[in-house]
């Protein structure tokens, strides 16, 4: 598990902000008024920072926006880091602000003089998620990065807040490093023994084997594994921690942990990217983990699909007719759609045995997708108007890009088989559409639903404000808020 960064928290001390050692940051407003700390920062470094306001520098910057000064004379600090900032930021102003400082940081211990800025712990948030590195199979680490000291006038108050927030970001770094996992080290075994030691922090686990999918008659699921020596398993966590008999919300990911296409194989450029595909799995397993580290009042189910689609002589075969666990006949016309196979049992299996308030799946379903909304937004699919605001809300709260996609019973006519009772692949035309229109066939009628397809937002391949290149951990927050919104603030009410 790639560590996150060590915070600590302390009322101000001015008197102790000269011999403090790294990197200093003072946070200051577009109006150029500064704080008792910045106004101490200002007299050690002789003027310094007046004379960057007077020259309009401050003006010209964005919020959330820095400007170095190196090795300030009268500090012990090799830089002070000036952050445009108001006192009163928006979230979004303040986590860019606290990861443009964690981008400069390096192996320097970081002190933050945030005073009595109302957004102390969405800085350090932002500050936690842009220090990243997964380097856990290079020879050569990274350097490791200093602690981060917070000054702050309420610092309890602060360190309060930036606790659930912290724990959030745990749900993220552990979706990450899942996602970032090369094939032959998160194998479907790796990947189920992780989530099972998740035990230790609370969560119910359990891992269902091939045998017990067999009983179930998760016939979808299993035919994308057959042609992989891994074992397929269904790994279902359980939180609690709402009212005893409230109905969970289930949340149902997707865990191929490499995807070769099976008999459809992918063309070899890029097909090493295909470790990512497990990447709804490891959003729900990292909501997970969020939810169980800050204690949430609420009851949620996560329930991951884990299988290896691989081509052999046992493997699921073109124009092969399978069974899924509802009972429905699937044709199946391209072993490369075989996400939503492996999503259909699971998401039918939830419904059968939790009766959830609401249903959400995630996976990195569709190339189309990203054709259609690139790597900015996820596509959001769903039956139900009020659940689906509800989700879009939590992500615009969380800068998380989710846009909403049609649905409808036309699209049908595209998945329709001549010998079973569904294709698994209508071609290309409305490619993610008909994606979602499948798994909509395994939505029981009553049952509240959304389908995220996230493969244009589950790994980039360049760096974002919040992430490096490689896996973003997209949904851990949106969710963790979507579940606070819905279930936390009902109970509370």
């Amino acid at each position: 598990m790639t560590e996150q960064l060590a915070f600590e928290f302390h009322d101000t001390d001015l008197d102790a902000i000269a011999a403090a050692s790294g990197r200093v940051a003072v946070f200051v407003g577009s109006d150029g008024k500064l704080d008792p700390a910045a106004r101490r920062v200002n007299r050690l470094t002789k003027g310094a920072l007046a004379r960057l306001v007077e020259a309009g520098e401050i003006g010209k910057m964005k919020a959330g926006e820095v400007k170095s000064l190196g090795y300030p004379a009268g500090m012990a600090a090799k830089a002070v880091d000036v952050v445009c900032l108001p006192r009163r930021p928006s979230v979004a102003e303040a986590r860019k602000a606290g990861a443009a400082l964690s981008a400069r940081q390096g192996g320097s211990a970081l002190l933050l003089l945030l005073g009595s800025n109302n957004r102390a712990a969405e800085v350090v948030l932002g500050c936690a998620l842009r220090a990243y590195d997964f380097d856990a199979h290079m020879s050569k680490k990274a350097d490791a990065r200093g602690a981060v000291t917070v000054m702050a006038t309420k610092s309890a108050e602060v360190a309060s807040e930036a606790k659930p927030l912290l724990a959030k970001a745990e749900g993220v770094f552990f979706t990450r490093d899942l996602t970032n996992e090369p094939a032959n080290v998160l194998t479907t075994t790796e990947f189920a023994n992780r989530l099972a030691a998740l035990e230790k922090i609370g969560l119910k686990v359990e891992v269902l084997e091939e045998k017990d999918l067999q009983k179930l008659g998760m016939g979808a699921l299993l035919s994308v594994g057959h042609g992989s020596i891994s074992p397929s398993k269904v790994v279902v966590m359980q939180w609690n921690g709402g009212k005893k008999g409230d109905a969970p919300l289930a949340l149902v990911g997707k865990g191929v942990v490499f995807d070769t296409g099976g008999i459809s194989l992918k063309p070899a450029a890029g097909m090493e990217d295909m470790t990512m595909d497990m990447g709804g799995a490891g959003v729900v397993s990292g909501v997970m983990k969020s939810l169980a580290l800050r204690k949430a009042k609420a009851n949620v189910v996560g329930l991951v699909g884990i299988v290896e689609n691989m081509p052999s002589d046992r493997a699921t075969r073109p124009g092969d007719v399978v069974t899924s666990m509802k009972g429905d006949t699937i044709e199946v016309i391209n072993t490369d759609a075989e996400g939503r196979l492996v999503l259909a049992d699971v998401m039918w299996y939830a419904q059968e045995r939790f009766k959830p308030r609401g249903m959400i799946d995630l996976a990195t379903l569709t190339g189309a997708i990203i054709v259609g909304l690139g790597h900015e937004n996820a596509g959001v699919f769903s039956n139900d108007d009020d659940l689906c605001k509800s989700f879009l809300k939590a992500a615009e709260a969380e800068g998380e890009g989710a846009w909403r996609m049609p649905i409808g019973e036309a699209y049908n006519a595209l998945i329709k088989s001549r010998v079973a009772d569904v294709s698994n692949s209508g071609g290309r035309p409305a490619g993610s559409i008909t994606a979602a229109m499948f798994l909509k066939r395994f939505v029981k009628d009553d049952m509240p639903w959304i389908h995220l397809d996230i493969a244009g937002v589950a790994s980039v391949k360049s760096g974002t404000a919040f992430s490096p290149k490689g896996a973003t951990g997209w949904g851990v927050l949106a969710l963790n808020r979507l579940v606070a919104d819905m279930c936390e603030a009902a109970d509370e009410g």
